[in-house]
């Protein structure tokens, strides 16, 4: 018999809500790599640094993404598209990475990524902020 410690039973309700997260195993390595931008860079620059680090990171992770590329915007259940927006990047083709460098996330930032999400017709997305002392991540799924 396994005695189960505070430490242990936290990281296990940590391990099991990891599990049940859509696309966990994505967005905890893209959250490790921009914990490791932001502890290597700090804040302070523009998020085109952020991107390229990140960008860096990702790849040093594992990841397939394509960065700053046109992502068509639907609209309803139309199949044809209604125009184009760059998306900062789209990790494994199933996560929407939208990458801020403000002193202090507002929720127009939630309110874009959450459109982004419709728009694009992607589910999981982060919205990471390297502009503060610390990083600032919120994970976002659409709902229906």
């Amino acid at each position: 018999m396994k005695l189960i410690t505070r430490r242990t039973r936290r990281e296990e309700g940590k391990r099991l809500t990891m599990e049940k997260l859509k696309y966990a195993d994505i967005t905890e390595k893209i959250i490790g790599a921009a914990f490791e931008v932001h502890g290597f860079l700090g804040n302070g620059f523009q998020e085109v640094i952020y991107q390229r680090a990140l960008a860096y990171e990702m790849k040093m992770a594992g990841l397939a993404f394509a960065r700053e590329i046109e992502q068509p915007i639907y609209y309803k259940e139309l199949d044809e598209e209604i125009g184009r927006r760059r998306a900062d990047f789209v990790v494994e083709a199933k996560v929407l990475v939208e990458i801020k460098a403000v002193t202090v996330l507002e929720d127009v930032h939630l309110a874009q990524i959450l459109n982004y999400l419709k728009a694009y017709r992607l589910e999981v997305g982060l919205l990471i902020n390297f502009g503060s002392r610390s990083l600032i991540f919120k994970r976002v799924v659409k709902t229906v």
